[in-house]
């Protein structure tokens, strides 16, 4: 085990998720003495908030800070977002229990610890965790924040009428009991090794009760626009697939925080405009997701206003290969999860495919420094990356595979299909320059191999909506291959491979929202993931997520790019400006400051 590594399993000790022993254990295994091993761990560190490096001595007072995404939010509710942009227009308003920093540490926010077995939160069996929550927290309406706010999101979230995309966090737990005011039990239906995927994150923020108490289950696409949070900001105004203007809340509960009077989060544009406008112009201080040609990035940056940050995570720019048929409906659905795609669920033209992806192109000529291409779909932390997969780059073998499966050239040099039609298929993703050319590099050897692509794009803000009655959503994925990047939003792959689970299908019972949008099953990945949040020995649940990873790509469900890192355009004056691949961007927003 690397240095990499054993700093991982140090953290997990430090945040309660492994025991002393068995690191202990663990280390032994790779031939440490019991007393070596011992003493990797020295202390345990505090559980604290991280602060930078500026100490206010008063709350607000810095002024107007302007944010840039270019991808608009279009909508505020978290446990609804499908796409990385809603839940960090949410996260200024909203807050969860406790979030994630950097190394993957938990965070108390709305809690007033972390629960722990040493502190007796997190029982030994991992079957119930008490929450014990602060105190004096308001919601912005001046309501206090209380343990049925807690029980309330549970509720929410949970119920199957809901479709929200963060079901699989809630679903599991049994009840809550409420101890008291500030003082809740969570009690699971089986013991869950990822405990810390309810009320964590951007999955974990926490929904007022006295707003939307009435609007749950099937109601609960009809609450009424009341953005009603705890966070450091309030939400003054909010224009859908535009921008969202942000107040300070002056009862905020972290003395002397926030810095800014006033946030103003811009969307729409592109990526290139986005990071000019930080890094050359200086109209914004901050740009999310740079992702633009490595080659443009750093000639902009010459422009000297801003400079450009890069967050490592676990995120995945990867090709997908649609399991079901999007072009036939059955029962009135189409890609229903009983339909099988006419040319994917044969194996050798999935393997073919794999070898059509020039990865060392795509790595080299357009992510450079703020990716590296892999074969894996998990990446991060290290001890759940894959040593089994690997990848080529090989026309002549794709073509090789394709004439062994049956699929002749017709006249134009385009293959036929068995039905002795032109095979076309639909290859589709956002609207971005940088995901433009990689369709094009794409293209130009599936080309080579006789394979005819139509390259489709769609605006990023309609591609990664919740909105159930737009068919271009990538969860409705109404095309044959779509691209994008999926977020990591949590140290634990738990909820980042149920992406391939078979009851997560998406589909019109749950609104599109489930998250398989590939519609792939297989009895050994969902046995696999069932029995993963019931193992507790590290090692082996490591295994059982390489496995999963070694699953999915092995059948070419699922094509990986480049892992990606989080590429961030930053003012030179912007301080304190906390990025955790692992959460949102803008969850330590209330520390971010200016210099004077």
């Amino acid at each position: 085990m690397d240095e990499y590594g054993i700093r991982e399993l140090v953290n997990e000790v430090h945040c309660g998720r492994l025991s002393r022993r068995q690191f202990v254990r663990i280390m032994v295994g790779f031939g440490l003495t019991a007393p070596m091993a011992a003493t990797l761990l020295g202390p345990s560190p505090a559980r604290a908030q991280r602060r930078g490096a500026f100490t206010p001595t008063k709350r607000g007072g810095g002024g107007r800070v302007k944010l840039l995404w270019w991808q608009a939010p279009t909508g505020l509710n978290a446990h609804f977002a499908t796409g990385t942009k809603d839940e960090d227009a949410a996260r200024p308003a909203y807050e969860p229990l406790c979030a994630f920093d950097p190394d993957g540490v938990f965070i108390p926010i709305l809690a007033a610890e972390v629960p722990t077995v040493q502190n007796g939160g997190l029982a030994r069996d991992g079957k119930t965790v008490t929450w014990r929550l602060k105190k004096n927290v308001q919601w912005h309406d001046g309501t206090p924040f209380t343990a049925d706010d807690v029980i309330f999101t549970w509720e929410f979230a949970a119920d199957p009428a809901t479709a929200a995309v963060t079901v699989t966090a809630y679903r599991d737990i049994d009840r809550i009991d409420r101890i008291d005011d500030h003082t809740v039990k969570v009690v699971f239906k089986e013991p869950r090794a990822f405990w810390y995927d309810a009320f964590f994150g951007v999955r974990g923020y926490i929904l007022p009760k006295h707003i939307l108490g009435p609007y749950k289950g099937a109601n609960s696409r009809n609450a009424p626009p009341k953005f009603i949070g705890t966070g450091p900001y309030r939400v003054v105004d909010f224009k859908p697939g535009d921008s969202v203007r942000y107040e300070l809340n002056p009862n905020y509960h972290i003395p002397n925080r926030p810095f800014f009077d006033v946030v103003e989060l811009k969307g729409g544009g592109d990526a290139p405009s986005a990071a000019r406008a930080v890094l050359q112009t200086g109209e914004y201080e901050f740009a999310w997701n740079m992702q633009v040609e490595w080659d443009v990035l750093k000639r902009l940056e010459q422009g000297g206003k801003g400079t450009l940050v890069q967050t490592p995570t676990g995120n995945i720019e990867h090709i997908q290969l649609n399991q079901s048929d999007p072009w036939t409906e059955v029962d009135g659905e189409r890609g229903s999860v009983k339909s099988k795609h006419p040319l994917f669920q044969d194996a050798k033209v999935r393997a073919a495919f794999a070898l059509l992806i020039d990865r060392a192109t795509v790595g080299e000529e357009l992510y450079g420094e703020t990716g590296k291409v892999t074969g894996n779909f998990v990446n991060a932390p290290s001890r759940f990356q894959s040593k089994n997969t690997r990848w080529e780059f090989s026309v002549d073998k794709a073509n090789r595979l394709l004439d062994e499966a049956g699929y002749k050239r017709g006249g134009d040099g385009v293959r036929l299909g068995k039905d002795g039609k032109r095979i076309k298929l639909v290859y589709q993703t956002s609207v971005n320059s940088l995901r433009q050319k990689n369709q094009q590099i794409v293209k130009q050897a599936c080309a080579k191999a006789g394979i005819d692509l139509e390259l489709k794009s769609v605006t990023a803000s309609v591609f990664f909506s919740s909105d159930a009655a737009n068919p271009d959503t990538y969860g409705h994925f109404y095309a044959d291959l779509q691209m994008y990047n999926t977020t990591m939003t949590s140290p634990d792959p738990q909820f980042f491979m149920n992406q391939f689970v078979s009851t997560e299908a998406a589909q019109r019972a749950n609104k599109w929202a489930g998250r398989n949008p590939t519609r792939f099953r297989n009895e050994e990945y969902d046995r696999l993931w069932s029995s993963s949040d019931k193992e507790f020995d590290p090692a082996k649940r490591a295994a059982m997520f390489i496995r999963m990873n070694d699953i999915v790509v092995e059948n070419v469900v699922v094509i990986p790019e480049i892992w990606r890192n989080r590429t961030s355009a930053v003012a030179k004056g912007l301080r304190d400006v906390e990025l955790s691949g692992w959460d949102s961007t803008l969850a330590q927003l209330a520390y971010w400051n200016r210099e004077a």
